[in-house]
């Protein structure tokens, strides 16, 4: 009997872990309908993710970064750019030019979007994948919108910053929102460059696959009938953390410390804060640190703070031996196993930076979010967060008072905890399941 080989399928995540851990569960997805998975990461970042997911069924490939005597991936975004256009290009060609390679169909990141222009070159179908919620994307197709009606300079500058700003399909929000205004000016003009290239090589794209799910903005435009004639198709097929097969242990880059699950066990149940501003976006700097340290202590309440190692030494001198060895108040680890934590019954609330892993963690946790968004897209995150969903709050400062203010808010609010229930429902019901089900084999259909 003939055994039929499986189709592969080439994953190009963008090189950090917010974009390579929702990627590494959509190749497993495709894993468990009948496909061969192959992601390809910067060597660094390869090193730190095949030692924990050997035996998961994915085939895992090193792209050259230029980065490859150091152990970190780049964290600075114009580096990673610079790695992506002029030096991973040619590898991903190598690789699907080889004929015995047999690639049905590249997906590509679309803040990698460079891996489009290379497969279209090798005649290799080639699909979106956006790791984010979608109405951020909305933000960036945009763009020629927001240039032409002059809310942004042609170099992505708001003319007035605090204006409201109305875009299709959104909420209100404001110019001070746009996805690009990160960094120095020089660098917020970089970036916007970086997203008018991205949107222009999406255009060729037919479909693009989206780790959400459809919110009440969604409901008149993307059903099926009005999704044939969109270009690109947008396909809902999140959340992924929750569809995927079973990862042998969460591909995180840095080392998890479990020590924390004992002392969560410890405390009462819907008590504890738990506190985490991700993985790659720098928090707010030492002073804010502080801050929120001191409300922390101050509210007397217990909590976890996942708080890399460089940025606890922002800490106030004696905090940690304070809060965790004389009363007991808290623990302070460099890295949580952040699905496990919010799926503790101690977790009251989640202090978040919003970004869109986080949110959805927290969503199908059932978990409320007091929110401090930092850059990117967590401002638009934040604002269905606490405007749409009304399952948080957001905090404009780390005053002892704002703090104590934010989390009564959200601990004591039962209607908020009702609306978090329904939302659940909508992330992982049935009918979230038919759809994304539905739209893995209209997908599968498509490139076979």
């Amino acid at each position: 009997m003939k055994v039929t080989q499986k189709r592969k399928i080439v994953f190009i995540p963008y090189p950090a872990q917010g974009h390579v851990i929702p990627m590494i569960h959509l190749a497993s997805a495709f894993l468990s309908r009948g496909f061969s998975p192959v992601v390809m990461t910067p060597q660094s970042i390869h090193r730190r993710i095949l030692t924990s997911n050997q035996d998961l069924g994915i085939t895992f490939l090193p792209l050259s970064d230029g980065q490859e005597c150091l152990d970190a991936p780049p964290s600075d975004f114009f580096s990673i750019e610079k790695s992506m256009e002029n030096i991973m290009p040619s590898q991903l060609e190598t690789l699907l030019l080889e004929e015995d390679f047999g690639v049905a169909c590249v997906v590509v990141d679309l803040l990698a979007s460079w891996a489009i222009r290379v497969a279209e070159r090798c005649g290799v179908p080639v699909t979106g994948f956006w790791p984010a919620m979608f109405a951020a994307y909305r933000m960036i197709e945009a763009i020629p919108e927001l240039v032409r009606t002059g809310i942004v300079s042609p170099k992505g500058c708001p003319r007035q910053p605090d204006k409201p700003l109305l875009l299709p399909e959104q909420p209100l929000l404001s110019a001070g929102d746009l996805l690009w205004l990160v960094g120095s000016p020089a660098a917020q003009k970089g970036r916007f460059k970086f997203w008018q290239r991205t949107l222009e090589r999406a255009k060729s794209l037919r479909w693009i696959l989206v780790n959400s799910f459809k919110d009440e903005y969604d409901e008149d435009e993307f059903n099926n009938k009005e999704n044939i004639g969109r270009n690109p198709q947008i396909l809902y097929i999140g959340p992924l953390h929750n569809q995927a097969v079973t990862l042998t242990k969460n591909p995180s880059f840095w080392e998890e410390d479990r020590s924390c699950l004992g002392w969560l066990q410890e405390q009462k149940p819907n008590s504890v804060i738990y506190i985490s501003f991700g993985s790659w976006v720098s928090p707010m700097g030492e002073s804010k640190i502080k801050m929120l340290a001191l409300a922390l202590e101050a509210s007397g309440r217990p909590f976890l703070w996942a708080l890399n190692r460089v940025w606890q030494e922002g800490l106030p001198p004696g905090f940690v031996d304070r809060v965790t060895i004389a009363k007991n108040q808290g623990r302070i680890v460099p890295w949580a196993p952040q699905i496990e934590v919010l799926k503790n019954d101690s977790v009251g609330c989640y202090v978040t930076h919003c970004g869109w892993n986080s949110t959805i963690e927290a969503v199908v946790s059932s978990r409320r979010l007091v929110c401090y968004p930092v850059a990117g897209d967590q401002f638009v995150n934040c604002k269905y967060i606490v405007d749409v969903w009304k399952i948080g709050v957001r905090l404009s400062g780390f005053g002892e008072e704002e703090v104590e203010e934010g989390l009564r808010k959200v601990m004591e609010d039962q209607e908020m905890g009702e609306r978090l229930k329904k939302l659940r429902d909508r992330t992982l019901g049935n009918e979230a399941r038919l759809c994304l089900d539905r739209n893995f084999t209209f997908f599968k259909d498509g490139i076979i």
